[in-house]
């Protein structure tokens, strides 16, 4: 079942991007393998796939050491400040920064510990009260704060779009991030402005975020299956 479900949705991908006139390449697969077990997560690491995401720390930091070390790992969860030192030292990536406090943990921890730590900016792109993430409107400011009193690797920004169960829903708030990323690497606010992350979750399907930039795709029911809470 995983084979098939990973082949189908790499086939997918490379689907996507053609019809949009985008190269399959520059659209990672980020396999999100929160509730799911190890030996589990190892088959999907065996049909190729590298990167994976989790959501929570005390979970993550039982796996993380069972998976093979050319496994990358990105914390898409909420992150207290109390627990930045152990984020760091788990995680590649940090997708879900946003506020200088938390930056600047992350850092003093990154530098404590050795590591070069990259995060990513995650936005509250539909002004939900329940979700974490700057507002669009502040983002640019904090961008600017984070680069000039950090060394963190800022890649690009994060968003999880309000939930819909129609794709096209979700579309303006995808082409909303894509602007708001474009505008910020003119401004060279990002490590690297030639090439943005742009993290996006799609929960019907994931063609229309593809086609709206994104440059990961975080998946997880349509490649694990249902997860058992």
């Amino acid at each position: 079942m995983i084979q098939d479900n990973y082949q189908t949705i790499r086939q997918k991908i490379s689907q996507y991007a053609a019809d949009c006139n985008r190269d399959p390449d520059t659209i990672q697969l980020v396999a999100v393998s929160k509730k799911k077990e190890s030996p589990l997560i190892q088959q999907v690491f065996d049909c190729g796939q590298r990167i994976f995401g989790e959501n929570y720390l005390q979970e993550a930091a039982q796996k993380i050491p069972d998976l093979p070390p050319s496994a990358k790992w990105h914390f898409i969860g909420h992150l207290q400040s109390n627990k930045a030192k152990q984020a760091v030292s788990l995680f590649d990536v940090i997708e879900t920064v946003d506020s200088l406090k938390l930056a600047k943990l992350i850092d003093k921890h990154a530098n404590t510990l050795g590591k070069s730590t990259a995060i990513l900016l995650q936005i509250n792109i539909g002004r939900e009260q329940q979700k974490a993430g700057v507002l669009p409107e502040e983002a640019e400011s904090l961008l600017k704060q984070i680069t000039s009193e950090t060394k963190l690797q800022v890649l690009g920004l994060m968003v999880i779009p309000p939930f819909s169960d129609k794709p096209e829903v979700t579309r303006p708030f995808f082409r909303e991030t894509r602007k708001l990323a474009e505008e910020f690497a003119r401004k060279q606010l990002f490590t690297n402005n030639e090439n943005v992350v742009l993290s996006m979750v799609m929960s019907a399907d994931f063609h229309v975020a593809i086609e709206e930039g994104a440059t990961h795709i975080r998946i997880g029911t349509a490649l694990f299956g249902a997860r058992d809470y």
